[in-house]
């Protein structure tokens, strides 16, 4: 019983006084993070801060010039993202990576199609079937799993994205700026996907500009300045002041 109480509480993911330099411009100063299974954590700080290196880094992009990274326990290094994405971290960035010209089941199952044995023909059904079973369990809102992506709105194209890292993430799910070049009305679709992925066990590490949605999804909103970890807040026991001095080192 003790084993799985050890296994319930232990971090996805933990960051260990990670270091990255570019040469002789240092990226991130010395970081360090712990990530629990359905725990959303804002990563928040202004351009240039290290948010970015920040998410390579854990993705795989980068390695850390010093420092550890532990996935469930275990101390990884990623030789680059398909290794990440291997050991079941997935990354949603701004650009979201879709294919415009495919349908959306296909965008689902990019580079990692079902197959039909022995002849290795697309197994379409069966994609078709999941993409509609995972899209319905999110209550992503899009016409039909046929759909191309060039003909979707912005909300749904973010929506097919983060279904696409939730049907392959299996501990880690990073969302760059998932909903910077939306609308009111769907930022809030995309946020109310984002909160179910608690209840799929998941750990959350999300990169926002926008406080108001950082206090709406998160649980606890990790600072950086120039690449220095400021801190580490509880969403609940903070407000936005003390964040904003946080991130401007203005009190």
């Amino acid at each position: 019983m003790a084993i799985a109480v050890e296994t319930r509480t232990r971090p996805v993911l933990a960051l260990a006084n990670i270091h990255k330099a570019f040469g002789g411009i240092v990226a991130i100063e010395d970081f360090s993070l712990e990530l629990k299974a359905g725990e959303i954590v804002a990563l928040v700080g202004d351009n240039g801060a290290g948010k970015s290196t920040l998410i390579k880094i854990v993705s795989g992009v980068h390695a850390p010039t010093s420092g550890t990274i532990t996935l469930d326990g275990e101390k990884v290094s990623f030789s680059d993202a398909s290794a990440a994405r291997s050991n079941g971290i997935e990354v949603v960035y701004q650009d979201l990576a879709l294919a415009d010209q495919q349908p959306v089941y296909m965008n689902l199952f990019l580079g990692r199609e079902m197959v039909r044995k022995p002849w290795g023909t697309l197994d379409r059904s069966s994609m078709i079937a999941e993409t509609e079973r995972l899209v319905e369990e999110l209550d992503v809102r899009i016409p039909s799993a046929h759909a191309t992506i060039r003909d979707l709105s912005g909300g749904q194209r973010q929506g097919v994205a983060i279904a696409r890292a939730t049907r392959w993430a299996k501990k880690l799910i990073l969302l760059d700026e998932p909903t910077a070049a939306l609308g009111v009305a769907e930022t809030a679709k995309v946020e109310k996907i984002v909160q179910s992925l608690k209840e799929r066990d998941l750990a959350i590490l999300i990169i926002s500009h926008s406080l108001d949605q950082v206090f709406r999804l998160s649980d606890r909103i990790c600072v950086l300045r120039r690449g220095v970890q400021i801190g580490v807040r509880e969403t609940a026991s903070t407000d936005k002041n003390e964040i904003v001095s946080m991130i401007t080192g203005v009190h």
